[in-house]
């Protein structure tokens, strides 16, 4: 062995030299690397080795070198190995694989010991049973135990085969045993027929029940899906005084539920995929076909089958993995709890994802004003909307520039603020044995360090632990001239300004984004702020959201409704948002307050979005008043006449 060769052994750990060496699998091909000898080329020229290995209870006396890296192949290729179920990353999770379901049940019942390790494996029922076709049959009823509801078990398949069969041989003659059982025993709401070991292993890790009977060699798969799961409840962090108060739940189907009870178009199309090797969690890819951009939705979809991962837990680690490259602190995948607030995506366009186990969906694509409004903007009128959202984009500014303006003018330009001000603020810190920044950084890090205290301890005391202690705290602060009493001021407004902020995603990247003004205003004062906005702006025209740009509809300029900023009138949101390029333009028509159609006539209508549609209201009364004029004429005309006659 060369230097080089033992430099990188000692530096670098080998995982094909720890799989052949430490595998504890049976099966020959574990051992076989990429040319099919066992643990790589092996060197026969060698003489033994002073201490052979022992693998797998066989002395192998060449030398074990580790196996070389596989080469790259071709994506077609990779594609058909997906195809066929092989998986460069490991074997599959049962041997069986695609192979048949055996007539045999004793040969059965050994592939699911094999598959499921039972009899350790406690969770896994296997029911034995008779059942009375035309010569009374063994059968076994297997399924998962905490995944499925035992009162349908027991009511709806197990008291029709023992108690009630009676499939005679005429009863639907020319049909199979299986179709016969199917049809006349076993009521269930969805139930399906299975051929494949392996399809009968996923429906039963799905909390299905798989009914097999002897000589029949298939299977029928029984939805019993019965788990525990929270009930339907308020948001937790997008709560709002008017509007729905529901949020979705860890249940997949309850989460689809909700969205198709507010959404009741047969164009709703709900897709599942399955991610994750082991977990084998189910994504759900909604959109409204006719109205989501076709590309939009076979990207999504090219995404998520795209994934080759082992687990799949929460739709926070999906939003991960589907965003594009993390160029920038904002999110580019909008995650929320409110079925209501999808619903209005899926309207406009977008498409959601829901992941099971997980209570937050995922709307796509993004657009940056979209985390700075509410559901609640649309439920008030719209004064009021508007101005709930200038508060909101004001805090924003404010949490993210307040603290190093405050540094910027301390430190840098005094002459900014009125000389009175400047010699109070100068009175208050003859105290302080710090210098600005460190002030800053100080009262920064315990405010931190207030909120993650307020949300790790238990609910019940954590607003408390929160509020008192950021009161003493800055009490005790300035009693003890570490801090200035008006930095205390300005570090208090720069954390409710922080928590207006209605995304969980955006408020993190203000966090970070203050710190990184505070050092910018620290080393050059307001310059250093003004280069600082200009990267983050620059940071946000340049970042997309599966191909959308950021800033959409603003840089570049759309054609939308008047809600960026200012929320307009409910029945003046009539487009849906240009850059999505939707195959339905218009949420709803011009005149869409019928006995208000003057009003709206007298609005100018967007020339972009197709021909314009005319005012039938408003074109009838003008010609109403047209013929009234006409009438009027005719009958002074008439007037005219009898009084000419009767001068005459």
């Amino acid at each position: 062995m060369d230097f080089r060769r033992w430099v990188k052994r000692l530096f670098t750990v080998d995982d094909s030299i720890l799989d052949a060496t430490f595998s504890l699998g049976e099966r020959e091909d574990v051992m076989k690397g990429p040319g099919g000898n066992s643990g790589g080329d092996e060197d026969k020229s060698e003489g033994k080795p002073d201490k052979p290995m022992k693998v797998r209870g066989d002395d192998r006396d060449n030398e074990q070198k580790p196996v070389s890296p596989q080469k790259p192949i071709p994506l077609s290729e990779w594609a058909k190995k997906e195809g066929k179920g092989e998986s460069s990353r490991g074997g599959s999770e049962s041997d069986a694989g695609d192979d048949p379901i055996p007539a045999s049940l004793d040969s059965l019942e050994e592939m699911l010991n094999k598959t499921f390790t039972l009899p350790q494996n406690k969770d896994i029922i296997v029911r034995h049973l008779s059942i009375g076709l035309p010569e009374p049959r063994r059968a076994l009823l297997v399924f998962v135990d905490g995944l499925v509801d035992k009162v349908v078990i027991n009511n709806f398949i197990l008291e029709p085969l023992m108690l009630l069969a009676s499939v005679r041989p005429d009863t639907d003659p020319g049909t199979g045993d299986m179709e016969r059982v199917l049809r006349t025993l076993v009521p269930g709401n969805q139930v399906e027929r299975v051929t494949k070991f392996r399809n009968a292993v996923k429906q039963l890790l799905m909390g299905n029940s798989v009914l097999f009977i002897e000589g029949l060699g298939e299977g029928l798969a029984v939805e019993t899906k019965g788990w525990d799961t929270r009930s339907v409840s308020d948001p937790k962090s997008e709560q709002v005084i008017r509007g729905p108060h529901e949020a979705f739940t860890e249940n997949f189907r309850t989460n689809t539920g909700l969205i198709r009870a507010r959404l009741r178009s047969p164009r709703l199309v709900t897709e599942i995929i399955q991610v994750g090797q082991t977990t084998k969690n189910d994504v759900a890819v909604m959109y409204l076909k006719g109205v989501a951009n076709p590309k939009l939705v076979e990207e999504v979809k090219r995404r998520v089958n795209g994934l080759s991962l082992d687990a799949l837990i929460d739709s926070g680690l999906l939003e991960q993995y589907l965003e594009d490259p993390p160029s920038t602190l904002f999110p580019k995948i909008l995650s929320t709890e409110r079925p209501d607030r999808v619903v209005a995506f899926l309207v406009e366009g977008h498409v959601a994802l829901l992941v099971s186990g997980s209570p937050y969906a995922l709307v796509v694509p993004l657009s940056f004003w979209s985390l700075l409004h509410t559901p609640e903007d649309a439920y008030l009128r719209w004064p009021f909307g508007s101005f709930i959202r200038v508060i909101r984009f004001a805090s924003l500014l404010i949490a993210v520039l307040l603290p190093g303006l405050y540094i910027g003018v301390v430190n840098y330009h005094p002459e900014m603020i009125p000389t009175d001000l400047m010699m109070a603020i100068a009175a208050s810190r003859e105290t302080v044995p710090f210098p600005v920044i460190g002030e800053v950084l100080l009262m920064e890090l315990a405010i931190e360090l207030i909120r993650e205290a307020g949300i790790r301890i238990p609910s019940v005391i954590g607003p408390t632990i929160g509020i008192v202690g950021a009161l003493i705290l800055g009490q005790a602060a300035v009693q003890a001239g570490i801090i200035s009493p008006l930095l205390v001021i300005v570090v208090a407004v720069t954390a409710l300004a922080s928590f207006t902020t209605p995304n969980y995603n955006l408020s993190f990247a203000v966090r970070v984004m203050r710190f990184f003004f505070i050092a910018l205003a620290a080393g050059f004062g307001f310059y250093g702020v003004t280069l600082g906005l200009a990267a983050v702006l620059g940071n946000l025209v340049s970042a997309k959201s599966f191909g959308v740009p950021l800033m959409s509809p603003v840089a570049p300029h759309r054609h939308s409704n008047p809600d960026i900023v200012l929320r307009g009138q409910a029945y003046e949101q009539e487009l849906r948002p240009e850059y999505l390029r939707t195959g339905d333009s218009r949420m709803q028509e011009p005149i869409n307050r019928r006995w208000d159609a003057w009003s709206q006539a007298i609005r100018p209508q967007p020339t972009k979005e197709g021909p314009r549609v005319e005012d039938t209201g408003a074109k009838r009364r003008k010609d109403d008043s047209g013929a009234r004029g006409q009438g009027e004429d005719g009958g002074n005309g008439e007037s005219g006449g009898e009084g000419g006659g009767k001068d005459s």
